[in-house]
């Protein structure tokens, strides 16, 4: 897909990954919708995209907001590309989450993005090419101790991705997951951060995950999973899942050190 001229909606635009996609987007000659929940965030945002960039405050947990992104994708010029970007994050042992947490992180994570591509879709198939993009994570093609229940919602997000994709073929809607690794961004827990640098985990800045999300689009990828080492391991999990156990066994007293919440 050429970029040029094309409108593009990011949900999530007010965090890092979705700042650095919007502005990497105009930078191709893209024109960008915005949405995000913090006046003050999106101020920010504004600040450095063209004038006239539309933007929408909602929050797409409830009903309320998800037709109002609708609506606003559908506003002329209509967003022929949307990245389902917004999520939230949680690092931490699961035994010490609550169950409104869970509820929380699920219906960020995975519920809002499946509630939104259905009122999306009725516009896009409309349109004579348009692109889902969903914002997935590696944490939900290997199962990492600390993140059970983030790990869950991506994993969820991954495989509706690829049942839509595929029940969307020749409907002229293409469909692009993209699976970042550890990312430099303020959704992150100050004990995610002190455990990646313990384990010498790689941590991409998030101009490389708009970057693939750019690249994916231009070649009509499918799939994209960041990281030389993750797509090894992401194979090895799939084929030989007690190599990755082991791995995982000799890292998990570090892991939870750093996942345990103190009173």
């Amino acid at each position: 897909m050429d970029l040029r001229g094309r409108t593009v909606l990011i949900t999530g635009a007010t965090g890092g990954i979705g700042g650095a996609l919007a502005e990497r987007l105009v930078a191709e000659g893209a024109r960008v919708k915005v949405h995000g929940r913090h006046a003050g965030r999106m101020q920010a945002l504004l600040d450095r995209l063209p004038a006239g960039t539309t933007s929408l405050l909602a929050d797409l947990t409830g009903a309320e907001g998800r037709a109002a992104l609708a609506a606003f994708a559908a506003e002329s010029p209509a967003a022929e590309v949307v990245v389902l970007n917004a999520a939230s994050s949680h690092f931490g042992r699961f035994d010490q989450m609550g169950p409104a947490e869970i509820e929380r992180l699920i219906a960020t994570d995975l519920t809002a993005p499946i509630l939104l591509t259905q009122a999306l879709l009725p516009g896009l198939t409309r349109l004579p090419q348009a692109r889902l993009v969903y914002i997935g994570s590696t944490l939900g093609r290997i199962g990492h101790p600390g993140f059970a229940a983030y790990g869950a919602a991506k994993a969820g997000l991954e495989r509706f991705s690829e049942a839509l994709g595929r029940e969307l073929g020749g409907s002229g809607v293409g469909v692009l997951l993209i699976s970042p690794r550890a990312t430099r961004t303020d959704a992150n827990s100050s004990a995610a951060d002190a455990m990646n640098v313990a384990l010498g985990n790689a941590v991409d800045p998030p101009e490389a995950v708009a970057a693939a999300v750019i690249d994916g689009l231009r070649r009509d990828r499918r799939r994209v999973q960041l990281g030389g080492p993750e797509r090894l391991f992401v194979r090895l999990n799939a084929l030989l899942p007690a190599v990755v156990d082991r791995a995982m066994a000799g890292k998990l007293g570090t892991i939870l050190r750093y996942a345990t919440r103190t009173a």
